[in-house]
């Protein structure tokens, strides 16, 4: 080597990746923007899942479903009003059931010899089905045969936190990955710009609260994004007052090019959520308020939803999450609050089904007519039914109500996978025990998770030792639903 050679080895050698940014003419900044404008990021996590968590993954199987919408029915609809016609009940009504159909069982606010309550509204046939529904459903009778009606749905939990928590995480108890989380889990996202997991509430909070659409003990890049029902969907997206798009994109790149040398070293999660959120934050600054554009949808559109873009509502709630999974978005979940009919059954169900049947309806009907059912999964219900008796307290100022009820309730689905025009599983003549095709709970998260292509078995997180899943040693897939 010439001395000359040797001179421009050890300045070389003197260049460290600091000098290089500085001095190259575009800087750490601007290579950062240009990174996130371009999908760049992403796009190497495409090959290396470590380094984006949220990176679209093959699921286990060709499902039929690319995307989950959840209406959550908070506090436990009627079915008995809605769903499962008992003119047995008007036969017996203020007469206690039969103490050998309860068998003993205990309830939160009612005695077991409490008087039958008949159905508080008429019940009709619709479609093509043939399927029975209540004069409350008329918006849901007219996309009857794209829907499934289960019946026969049951759970092992009587009280409302408790319920919600398991039929979002399949377990009780706070801690444990909600059904979104193990999707994002398992499949990934989508979209770029967009949260893969997104939570909005309409009616008021929910008793099990974050537990609901928590991560649990996967990473945290997989808990649900809260939305707001007004002004911005999320907080602290804006800029702040004095900086300007260089100042922004030039601090996020410093910021992540220090994550990913620590991510690199230390190779934890953490902190891969940490980079994720921070350049999602980046870019929903334009992709939220394309989003909650509600003016680019025709008028027909918004009146068939029964929308008001400038009001908070159940509707509005549904047309964002029409968008939404249209976006790329993996799992979008709406809870509907106020369902816990303990006094006056029939003004319950009368107000809240004028709140969500329209827009119930609509998203299904919204979906089939864009070509997006098909790989859309609809899920409606709550966490429980309610009793086939009635619930009366003066003093608690209770009248013409009915209590939680674990051993039967209904809920429907339509969409990715499931067989539109069905009724499955039967109650008995009073709606008091399934009599034919349970469906437990673990069975409907097994079938969810099936119809998007992923084995409830196979999904499984290692945690303290052992394999967990959302289904924990339980449930099979309903292959009678299945399209």
């Amino acid at each position: 080597m010439t001395q000359l050679s040797q001179q421009r080895a050890e300045a070389l050698l003197g260049v460290t990746r600091r000098h290089f940014f500085n001095d190259c003419g575009v800087g750490v900044g601007k290579i950062a923007l240009a990174g996130l404008l371009s999908g760049a990021f992403r796009g190497t996590a495409a090959a290396n899942p470590a380094t984006d968590p949220l990176a679209a993954r093959p699921p286990h199987f060709p499902g039929r479903a690319k995307a989950v919408i959840q209406l959550f029915m908070a506090g436990a609809p009627s079915q008995l009003e809605l769903f499962d016609h008992k003119p047995a009940l008007t036969a017996m009504e203020g007469k206690p059931i039969p103490p050998e159909v309860i068998g003993g069982q205990r309830y939160a606010f009612i005695r077991p010899d409490a008087a039958v309550l008949g159905p508080r509204y008429p019940f009709a046939r619709h479609g093509d089905c043939g399927a029975e529904l209540s004069d409350m459903l008329p918006h849901l009778a007219n996309v009857v045969d794209d829907i499934a009606i289960v019946k026969s749905c049951k759970t092992d939990q009587f009280n409302h936190a408790p319920a919600q928590i398991f039929m979002n995480c399949g377990f009780a108890q706070p801690g444990r990955p909600s059904l979104g989380s193990w999707v994002t889990y398992g499949l990934g996202s989508e979209s770029d710009d967009l949260p893969a997991f997104v939570v909005m509430s309409t009616g008021g909070g929910i008793s099990g609260g974050a537990a609901c659409w928590s991560s649990g003990f996967l990473p945290s890049v997989h808990t649900g994004t809260r939305f707001r029902n007004a002004g911005p969907p999320i907080l602290n997206v804006a800029s702040p007052a004095g900086a300007d798009a260089r100042l922004e994109t030039e601090t996020l790149g410093l910021v992540s090019t220090l994550n990913r040398q620590t991510l690199a070293r230390d190779g934890d999660a953490e902190i891969a959520t940490r980079i994720a959120a921070y350049e999602m934050a980046h870019r929903l600054q334009t992709s939220a308020p394309d989003l909650m554009n509600l003016g680019e949808e025709s008028p027909a559109t918004l009146a068939c939803y029964g929308c008001d873009p400038a009001k908070a509502s159940f509707a509005r709630a549904c047309l964002v999450a029409r968008r939404l999974v249209e976006r790329g978005v993996r799992f979008v979940t709406i809870y509907h609050h106020g369902w816990d009919a303990h006094s006056n059954v029939a003004g319950n169900v009368k107000n809240n089904c004028a709140a969500t049947d329209q827009a119930s309806a609509a998203l299904v009907a919204d979906l089939k007519q864009r070509g997006l059912l098909d790989e859309t999964l609809v899920v409606w219900g709550g966490e429980f039914g309610r009793t086939p008796m009635v619930e009366s307290s003066a003093v608690l100022g209770r009248s013409l109500g009915r209590d939680h009820h674990p051993n039967a309730f209904t809920m429907w689905l339509a969409g990715g996978g499931i067989r539109g025009g069905l009724t499955h599983g039967r109650t008995d003549d009073l709606g008091f025990h399934i009599v034919e095709d349970e469906v437990h709970v673990h069975d409907l998260q097994a079938t969810i998770l099936h119809c998007l292509g992923l084995d409830h078995e196979r999904l499984t997180y290692r945690y303290q030792g052992r394999d967990f899943r959302l289904t924990d040693v339980h449930g099979h897939v309903v292959k009678d639903l299945l399209a």
